[in-house]
């Protein structure tokens, strides 16, 4: 019989008195005439109410949490999020929070929710991880009903002359499922199609979650599906889902999801979780109504970005702010001292014995990230996610490398304190949100995409040579051909190293190349997705999935979530 643990994440959550959907959204002055309830505790702000707010409020203060490389000791960017929105609203200010929404295929296999933990979460996180308000589903029946209307096309004569060959539009479902990477569709006789070659992605990597998070408005979302390139007919020209006609059915599955989500903290802050692409693979960030509305309506709004600076926080400034025209103010990144050390060569069982020079040595890997936020003009500030065995020359440690590199290091106890243990943090992110931010992007639209991929790679990643594989190279002039040189690109590497070897971890490694293998097309999301190394955009469940622990208790609830 498995064991209830009272100190998970999930039993703080459930140990926690909600509060009613419709006070949390009176905090921001949304009337309940334009939240449309999800149960008590979560909802839905009216799309029609969103669209005043983001044109007639202005803008709040932007502030972006993202991290160092992640590591299995963990880093916490979201509970750093969520208590730094609970520590600004501890100090009288109003404040919201914008994360991503979990994917089922995390929660199912090794990383687990993302709902944040300890005292610093948003509720309920059960619901939340699991089904939320539905948005993951909608995404991926939208994006799976044109993969039918594509193979049915061709069934009924292909009046388009699509080249079978070309398609690039591959099917997804919300979990980890390597089974389904490459598959072969069509079999079993001429009543079932024409085989061929196709395979599954994770719905976080679909364009169309790329479109939901990127989209203004009905009308906006609507044009992006449009544009979406499906392939190329027999001349060589792009074919797009305009042509198709299933852009207004794919719209009419999304018109509900587009709608931003609204639940709350343990402490009742105000949390906008809407969208949830990973920045491994995809850009990795809360969507743009979400964030513009949040921002229409409170004074600082926080929001995180996936992953290590390198892959999330790029992706923000060139991807997200550059298509929604957001300034932030400043940036938290976010690291322990635990990780610190597996930067600097421990291993995860021995991280409970003191090693303060592997926080020294392993604090490169911090440095490079905070001179990576440095090159968008913007002020950093270090948090330092506490766990109960750090020590104080390990911290002090951590404190004298961001010292000497002239950024402040704040320790945070948020997870063990909720917003209190991030009020020091709190202090500093006002302050420098306050200063004069010269914030810009890395590389200007003109730019040829293969110079975008070089730019991200040698100025962030710390490349010393870009090498395109020679389908890779092909793409990317086909793209410039075809008039998709001005977009940016969307990197897809591991998150593991500033390389493409997740097993190089700390610091740049020294004379790395990093290597280009296939460039693909998300013409209605407006970027170009480069995938490098060995990335896969269907992961696979790990030899003990958490889906092994969660279970439903004798009453009916769930447990095992983390």
């Amino acid at each position: 019989m498995k064991v209830l643990d009272p100190e998970s994440d999930i039993a703080v959550a459930r140990a926690t008195a909600l509060q009613p959907i419709e006070d949390i959204a009176a905090k921001l002055e949304i009337p309940a005439a334009a939240l449309y309830r999800y149960g008590p505790f979560k909802g839905k702000v009216a799309l029609d109410f969103a669209a005043k707010v983001v044109a007639e409020k202005p803008p709040g203060k932007l502030i972006l949490v993202t991290a160092i490389s992640p590591t299995p000791a963990g880093e916490g960017k979201t509970t750093t999020t969520i208590g730094l929105g609970d520590a600004l609203r501890r100090r009288g200010l109003r404040a919201a929070i914008c994360l991503r929404e979990p994917s089922l295929g995390p929660c199912f296999g090794a990383k687990g929710g993302a709902t944040g933990g300890g005292h610093a979460q948003v509720a309920p996180m059960e619901e939340i991880n699991l089904h939320f308000t539905g948005d993951l589903h909608a995404i991926a029946a939208a994006h799976n009903l044109l993969a039918a209307m594509i193979d049915n096309h061709l069934f009924w004569g292909n009046a388009l002359r699509l080249d079978p060959r070309s398609i690039s539009w591959r099917r997804v479902v919300d979990l980890n499922d390597r089974a389904l990477r490459q598959i072969v569709v069509g079999l079993g006789g001429p009543a079932n199609g024409d085989p061929r070659e196709t395979g599954f992605d994770i719905t976080a990597a679909s364009e169309v979650m790329a479109i939901l998070c990127l989209a203004q408005s009905l009308e906006d979302l609507e044009h992006r599906l449009a544009r979406i390139v499906i392939g190329v007919d027999r001349d060589k020209k792009p074919v797009r889902v305009e042509a198709l006609g299933a852009a207004g059915a794919m719209a009419a599955l999304l018109r509900d999801a587009l709608a931003p989500n609204l639940a709350q903290t343990l402490e009742g802050t105000p949390a906008f979780i809407h969208g949830g692409p990973f920045a491994n693979i995809a850009h990795g960030c809360n969507s743009v109504l979400a964030t513009r509305t949040a921002l229409g309506l409170a004074d600082y709004v926080v929001t995180e970005a996936g992953f290590g600076a390198d892959l999330g926080a790029e992706k923000f400034f060139d991807i997200k702010c550059r298509k929604a025209d957001l300034r932030p103010a400043c940036v938290v990144v976010v690291a322990t001292l635990r990780a610190l050390k597996m930067h600097g060569g421990v291993s995860l069982k021995a991280l409970g014995q003191e090693n303060a020079a592997a926080v020294q040595d392993g604090a490169s890997n911090l440095i490079r990230h905070v001179e990576n936020m440095r090159k968008f003009g913007l002020p950093v500030v270090v948090a330092i996610n506490k766990f109960a065995g750090d020590t104080s020359n390990e911290m002090k440690a951590a404190k004298e490398a961001c010292r000497i590199m002239g950024v402040q290091a704040v320790p945070c106890s948020h997870w063990a304190e909720g917003g209190t243990g991030a009020i020091a943090l709190a202090e500093a992110v006002t302050r420098l949100a306050e200063s004069d931010s010269q914030f810009r992007l890395l590389y200007e639209d003109n730019l040829p995409l293969a110079d975008k991929i070089r730019c991200i790679a040698t100025q962030i990643y710390g490349a010393e040579e870009v090498v395109f594989e020679d389908e890779a190279a092909r793409q990317l002039a086909k793209f410039e051909a075809a008039g998709f040189g001005a977009l940016p690109v969307c990197m897809a590497k591991t998150q593991y190293s500033f390389s493409t070897d997740p097993t190089q971890k700390g610091g740049v490694p020294p004379n790395f190349t990093l290597r280009v293998r296939e460039v693909r097309l998300a013409a209605g999301a407006g970027f170009v997705v480069a995938l490098c190394g060995s990335i896969l955009t269907m992961p696979g469940l790990p030899r003990h999935p958490a889906a092994n622990d969660i279970f439903l208790s004798e009453d009916g609830e769930i447990w095992g979530l983390s």
